[in-house]
């Protein structure tokens, strides 16, 4: 199920914003996984006025220091000790993807609310044990896909919903950026989840089921790394009465601009398009308007906001990213 608002004036977008930074609300959050992704996500935590009450990281040093940058003050050097302080409201996941289903449990068994960062886990069996467990302890779960809140995205959707590019047909996405895969890390060990699939693959195949649905076909082709891991994989998806060309890589750069081709027009997310600040529509006779919906911060607002609004109406799941699209995806990287 799909929701969407009117479509607002600049001026009542720039008094919603004003509203937005004014309000307080008044839940404490806690961050397990110190890394980049938690640096970003705590600062728009602040920015969106919330508490950051709570982090850790298997290293005090390191929780410590994280704790003094973003008004934190508690912090703790193992998972398990956060989960054990019955002040947290919700717990925000951003481990390296094969603890997710571990720690998303453990905090579910706890009685923790839960955003967890993408991909929830590393298959569909996992991924529905996250999702059982919540439904049965009553506690809100969401997969952290950032993409799905960002306004450019929500406008982009509710467009195509309108027919403003008649029947959808053709999308192209990729992904890529170089890595260094010499070294054991997160995206080179395939016991981390490695690989340009799960980690940024995931996008493009999000947009190609947001907008068309599961494939009937899915056709793939990957080149491996020593580890075993992939280190580029080209996609196509058939559907009934469409194509989509996906790929990802870790390196090189690709454009890392999306398209999305109708009968009536097409649409242009400029790069980078997983992260969106504007897109173009371009019709027939290839006249061109350009869109740039309002972005708050980095974008990880968005779904900040979302988890606020369901936790403040007692609901379970997001009804923009629900438990079922989350199998769906995982299905979708699993096949």
């Amino acid at each position: 199920k799909i929701r969407f608002t009117q479509k607002k004036t600049k001026s009542s977008e720039k008094e919603n914003l004003s509203l937005i930074k004014q309000k307080k609300f008044d839940m404490k959050w806690g961050i397990i996984g110190l890394g980049s992704i938690a640096h970003k996500f705590a600062s728009e935590l602040l920015l969106e006025k919330e508490e950051v009450y709570a982090v850790a990281s298997r290293s005090l040093d390191k929780a410590k220091e994280f704790a003094s940058q973003y008004q934190c003050s508690h912090y703790y050097g193992s998972y398990d000790e956060i989960l054990e302080d019955e002040n947290i409201d919700i717990i925000y996941v951003a481990t390296p993807h094969n603890l997710h289903v571990e720690i998303t449990l453990k905090a579910l068994e706890k009685n923790k609310n839960v955003l967890c960062e993408k991909p929830f886990g590393l298959d569909y069996d996992e991924v529905l044990k996250m999702i059982e467990l919540a439904k049965k302890k009553k506690k809100f779960l969401m997969e952290a896909f950032w993409t799905r809140f960002n306004p450019t995205f929500l406008e982009i959707y509710k467009k195509i919903q309108n027919g403003d590019i008649g029947e959808v047909k053709y999308i192209h996405a990729d992904f890529a950026f170089p890595a260094n895969m010499n070294v054991k890390n997160r995206l080179s060990d395939l016991s981390l989840g490695g690989g340009s699939l799960m980690d940024i693959g995931i996008y493009p195949l999000f947009l190609s089921y947001a907008i068309l649905g599961l494939p009937a076909e899915i056709i793939a082709s990957s080149h491996f790394s020593e580890t075993g891991v992939d280190i580029q994989t080209s996609i196509i998806l058939n559907y009934k009465n469409a194509q989509s060309i996906l790929h990802s890589g870790l390196g090189y750069h690709s454009n890392m601009e999306a398209t999305i081709c109708g009968t009536e027009g097409r649409i242009i997310i400029h790069p980078i398009w997983h992260m969106a600040n504007s897109y173009t529509i371009i019709g027939h006779n290839e006249e061109k308007k350009k869109y740039n919906p309002i972005k708050r911060g980095i974008g990880y607002t968005h779904e900040i906001q979302e988890c606020i609004k369901c936790l403040q109406e007692n609901k379970t799941e997001s009804e923009l990213w629900t438990h079922q699209n989350s199998l769906d995806l995982i299905k979708l990287l699993d096949d």
